[in-house]
């Protein structure tokens, strides 16, 4: 039976009409940078932004989704990395068929309608597909061989392979409990021709037999003991390998050969100049380019740290295949547009961020090649002195921070004659491995329990209110009561406390009855619509029921809510002063100021930063109220309203209006621009590559900074002895003398050196036609003694000169040969043979080297032995 061929674009508009027809709500992929969620360090399945909704601390409009969802897996517990370009379908980035039921549909729609598509619409040949079920999974059993009609051969029960009750391939589990259930997988058949055997079998890893599609079916709650019990509403998640489904429906058997990565493929051999286009370093590169440039899209920026360093090593991967096709100069970025002409229709961020994304990208390879040349100076270094094997840890520094690979490492020290410590490099490797792992475990910490209906927020309104306790927490755990002294997480019937969330820190203050106090050191929400206050009873027992006195501490909410509005105002300045490509990266705002991350690849200079701080405080001047209003989030787009990075938003946002700005925000908020006060930038400065932070304050802490910087300047004008505004033509003043009195001792120990020069050079004494000078200078510094050594060769004619001087407890040696005698003596193993009687080591080129010591005691006999040194080797 013959298959229709379906590009990558048809494939992903044809699941989601299908889906859409059968009533799902079709959803947009989330960023790779799951929002608000520190547990995932990327998104790596399509369930990762419903995670919520099947732990029941959020819920939809919808009852059925559907969605293609960008996935990366290139850090953590999931990591393809380094297999990728050399398997038919390992990928860093892919892209995830998925559709959804929470408590709607379960087994048997979601079996059927799977059948029907791959089946009836895909047109897969339906004796090609087998199925696998959990052993237990009955239920799904008779659908397979009852319903769908596949032969009872071609549906595999899968057993506990895993080492224990439900530790099975065919049991998916959130976490260590929790949501949980069977799943059922759909097999496709490449045929006997290629080598392999049914999943479940000893030959299951072969590649006859793939994965395309995993329904998994959760239906229970996995208990701290082992035990499950059915959940209340049984849901659906699905997920199904856009690049393999692609490579099937397109007759090929490599998700590098469908039409998706040939275009990018192609284009990676037309920049690196490759005409094999069968090269694994081609695939490699090709599978990169998407990852990057949707992280770059994302808001991942290049850095030496948390997912920046996952983006790093991947692009720096990408340029290494290159240089190793002969590629030396920065070509990965051009590839930018290739990847827009293919993917910036299923995704309009790319096309719209294509010019960020290039410049990212480009930035990142020159960067590149230069720690390549820096990376052979630090290998330079460390072969230098006659070192026979280059540790296994300054090789994998080299591969870590420097992106300097182990096998040009290894050519390098072939060369030299040095043996290179793999088993070190592997060790190192494996560390930095270790923690990797456990930094990017996902780890799913199910939320306090609460049970209970959604509590309204009032805090926009009022700072006080007379409230019942409805929950109390101590160490995790749900309790009636609160004794004196112990910590705990109290939820009340309404709140006006205001739970941390877009950057905004949460609130504190004091939950009072008579007798009774609690105070509150930060508000967290427990879900979207139930807050926690954190905090301590400092007085009397709190019990649930109870009537409060909810009390926020008015100053610092004030001091807060002006420093979150000024951010506001201040990131609109931003994109009027810097440009549009201004997006915020993240954020914090307290009461003692405001922290504001923005994508911007330069320094702002101090004119563009008086800039800002005049529109903002132009801003502020004309008093304007603020306006908040609720509506849906399509109504919002519309109205033009910036929305924020990071932030996961739901159906329902605010939009607020303060000045000239309009953002979605739920923070709290001054009623006038006027009520910030004074606006001032305190700090600026670089986060990472293309990312930029700016600090600022407001109000009291305005004025304080600014009388702080009128008192500094007063008592440097005490000190200048100088009227206030004439302090910077003075300090001007002394400047110039200071670099006056720089010149003169400048030239003052170049005749120092010239006169010691004269003196010492009588004292060389001669070997075998080879003057010999070692000497102590008196005063010198390591300019004088390179100047005292240039004319000391020029007196002496054939010579090796040793020259020292004593700095407090540091040795500084300079060692010169002049270039007749360098076949005799080289002035690099000169100087480490007296630096290592100093307590120190150096290098440099044959005729002129350095080197420093940490032990003047025995300077005097260093010098002493350079002689018979000499004398031995001429």
């Amino acid at each position: 039976m013959s298959t229709p061929t379906f590009s990558v674009a048809d494939i992903r508009k044809t699941f989601l009409d299908f889906f859409a027809a059968k009533g799902h709500a079709v959803v947009a992929s989330s960023p790779l940078v799951p929002g608000n969620d520190p547990t995932l360090m990327f998104t790596n399945s399509g369930m990762v932004q419903f995670k919520d909704v099947f732990l029941g601390t959020d819920k939809r409009p919808y009852v059925r989704a559907a969605s293609v969802q960008t996935c990366l897996r290139a850090g953590g517990k999931h990591n393809d990395l380094e297999n990728v370009g050399y398997t038919a379908r390992h990928h860093t980035f892919f892209e995830m068929l998925g559709n959804w039921s929470f408590g709607d549909y379960f087994k048997r729609d979601s079996i059927k309608w799977g059948w029907e598509l791959l089946t009836q619409v895909y047109k897969l040949p339906a004796e090609r597909l087998l199925a696998t079920v959990y052993y237990e999974d009955d239920e799904a059993y008779d659908i397979w061989t009852q319903e769908i009609g596949l032969p009872p051969e071609r549906v595999i029960r899968i057993d506990d392979n895993k080492g224990g009750k439900y530790k099975s391939d065919n049991f998916w589990m959130m976490a260590d409990t929790g949501p949980c259930g069977p799943c059922s997988e759909i097999f496709y058949d490449h045929g006997a021709h290629i080598p392999g055997g049914p999943p479940g079998s000893p030959d299951e890893d072969g590649d006859r037999f793939i994965e395309i599609w995993n329904h998994v079916f959760m239906q229970f709650d996995m208990k701290e003991d082992g035990s499950v019990v059915p959940l209340p509403a049984p849901c659906v998640d699905t997920g199904m390998g856009l690049e393999r489904l692609a490579a099937i429906l397109q007759h090929v058997h490599s998700n590098y050969e469908i039409d998706l990565f040939d275009a990018l493929i192609r284009a990676a051999g037309r920049e690196t100049g490759t005409a094999d286009l069968a090269n694994p370093s081609l695939k490699v590169i090709a599978d990169h380019i998407r990852a990057t440039a949707f992280l770059v899209a994302d808001g991942v920026i290049p850095s030496n740290e948390g997912r920046g360093y996952v983006q790093r090593r991947i692009i720096r991967r990408a340029i290494r295949h290159g240089y190793k096709l002969g590629r030396k100069t920065p070509f990965f970025h051009k590839l930018v547009a290739d990847l827009v002409a293919q993917m910036g229709d299923a995704y309009p961020k790319l096309r719209e961020q294509a010019e960020r994304i290039t410049e990212v990208l480009r930035v990142e390879e020159e960067r590149f090649f230069e720690t390549l040349a820096h990376g052979m100076e630090i290998l330079d270094a460390a072969l230098a002195g006659g070192a026979t094997e280059l540790p296994g840890d300054v090789a994998f520094k080299l591969h870590d921070t420097y992106g300097f690979p182990l096998d040009l490492t290894q050519d390098v020290a072939r060369e030299r004659d040095v043996a290179v410590d793999t088993n070190g490099f592997d060790a190192a490797m494996e560390r930095q491995k270790t923690q990797a792992r456990a930094a990017g475990k996902f780890k799913m910490d199910r939320a306090l329990e609460y049970a209970g209906g959604g509590h309204q927020f009032t805090g926009y309104d009022c700072l006080e209110e007379n409230v019942q306790v409805v929950a109390l927490y101590h160490e995790g755990a749900a309790v009636q009561e609160l004794t004196e002294g112990q910590s705990g997480v109290v939820v009340l019937s309404s709140t006006p406390f205001y739970a941390e969330s877009g950057g905004q820190v949460g609130d504190q203050g004091l939950l009072a009855a008579e007798g009774v106090q609690f105070g509150v050191s930060d508000t967290q929400k427990i879900r979207a619509d139930v807050f926690g206050h954190h905090g301590t009873q400092t007085q009397g027992t709190l019990k649930v029921g109870d009537t409060v006195t909810a009390r926020v501490d008015a100053g610092l909410r004030a001091a807060t809510v002006r420093n979150h509005s000024a951010t506001h105002l201040m990131h609109k300045a931003l994109r009027e002063v810097l440009g549009g490509h201004v997006q915020q990266k993240g954020s914090l705002v307290n009461d003692e100021r405001t922290r504001f991350d923005f994508t911007h690849n330069t320094p702002l200079t101090d004119a563009q930063i008086g800039e800002i701080e005049r529109l903002v405080n132009e801003e502020i001047l004309a008093n304007e109220a603020a306006q908040a209003r609720v509506m849906d989030i399509e109504s919002a787009q519309k109205t033009g309203a910036m929305m924020l990075f990071g932030e996961k938003y739901g159906e329902t946002v605010r939009v607020l209006d303060i000045g000239s700005s309009r953002e979605l925000c739920g923070g709290t908020h001054v009623a006038r621009t006027g009520d910030i006060g004074l606006f001032k930038i305190v700090a600026e400065g670089g986060v990472a590559a293309g990312v930029r932070r700016v600090e600022a304050i407001t109000g009291a802490n305005a004025l304080a900074y600014v009388q702080q910087l009128e008192a500094t300047l007063e008592s440097a004008a005490a000190t200048l002895k100088s009227p206030l505004a004439e302090v910077q033509p003075r300090l001007a003043q002394l400047l110039d003398q200071v670099r006056s009195l720089e010149k003169e001792i400048a030239a003052l120990k170049g005749r120092m050196a010239s006169s010691q020069g004269d003196e010492l050079a009588g004292r060389a004494v001669d070997i075998k036609g080879l003057k010999v000078l070692a000497a102590k200078l008196e005063g010198a510094d390591a300019r004088t003694l390179r100047e005292t050594m240039d004319k000391l060769k020029d007196k002496l004619g054939s010579a090796a000169i040793v020259l020292a001087a004593v700095d407090g407890d540091k040795v500084q040696l300079a060692a010169g040969v002049t270039a007749d005698s360098l076949g005799r003596v080289k002035a690099g193993e000169l100087v480490n043979f007296v630096a290592a009687q100093v307590g120190g080591k150096g290098g440099g080129k044959p005729d002129m080297a350095m080197a420093g010591g940490t032990n003047p005691a025995a300077l005097a006999q260093a010098l002493a032995s350079v002689a018979g040194w000499v004398g031995e080797r001429v």
